[in-house]
């Protein structure tokens, strides 16, 4: 059974994006990460993993966004802007949710004025979205989704994004525990409940798992977290039996 303090998080990841949200930023002695939440959420999303990273010593910058007002162009400018506002001369970090690594991806096909270090992505639909394929045929559900949620489509942003630069240090984990059955016809066997595990698979990878976890919650889930905590710490993939793991030039292909 859950304890308490994951029964918090998981409420405080449900707390929805407001207007007057800012940066939330953590000082530590170790090297900054930048934290982005999915479709939907607020920076609240990805608190629970920002505290983690910072009781390991990483200096953290939680950064909302407005996921579903802005096309993805525009959500890149602002968080590049953010970013550049918020870091040093030190190597950048990021840890992304959902559609967080859709923009970090974005923000790495353009010149950036810091270095990107290690990235790990959760979740990523970095094959593109079947549900936001199924949306076309649903035009109010499809305009919910924003201008950047509807980009996501197998045929959208993703599979037309550069292929990650090969010295890149990118990880993804995805979860295959299907808590949200609504959309389950739509997606592989191997799914989260919003994105199918093989969606996140990418060429260039250092690392790939499939963690028992779901598309909501899986930045809380303890592996999640060691792994996130372990690759940005020394570059390795060091998957446990608790993940169907893959690694080195097995996750590029």
């Amino acid at each position: 059974m859950p304890r308490y303090s994951q029964w918090r998080d998981r409420a405080e990841i449900l707390t929805p994006p407001m207007p007057w949200h800012r940066v939330r930023s953590r000082r530590g002695d170790g090297p900054p990460v930048v934290l982005l939440h999915g479709l939907w959420r607020s920076w609240h999303a990805m608190e629970p993993m920002a505290r983690a990273l910072n009781r390991q010593g990483f200096s953290t910058i939680n950064l909302p966004y407005p996921s579903t007002r802005l096309p993805i162009e525009a959500l890149v400018e602002h968080i590049r802007q953010e970013v550049e506002r918020n870091t040093g001369d030190e190597p950048v970090h990021f840890v992304t949710h959902s559609l967080g690594g859709i923009l970090v991806r974005a923000l790495m096909a353009g010149p950036l004025p810091w270095k990107t270090g290690r990235i790990v992505m959760l979740a990523p639909p970095n094959g593109g979205s079947e549900i936001v394929d199924w949306s076309k045929r649903h035009p109010m559900i499809h305009r919910l989704l924003g201008p950047a949620g509807r980009s996501l489509a197998s045929d959208g942003l993703p599979g037309n994004l550069p292929e990650l630069p090969s010295e890149s240090e990118v990880a993804v984990i995805m979860g295959n525990r299907c808590s949200l059955p609504l959309f389950k016809s739509l997606l592989d066997d191997n799914n989260d409940g919003i994105v199918s595990a093989g969606r996140g698979k990418i060429k260039h990878l250092r690392g790939f798992s499939v963690i028992d976890a779901d598309h909501t919650f899986i930045q809380v889930h303890p592996e999640a977290i060691r792994l996130s905590v372990n690759f940005l710490q020394t570059g390795e993939w060091l998957a446990s039996n608790a993940s169907q793991a893959t690694s080195g030039s097995a996750a590029s292909s």
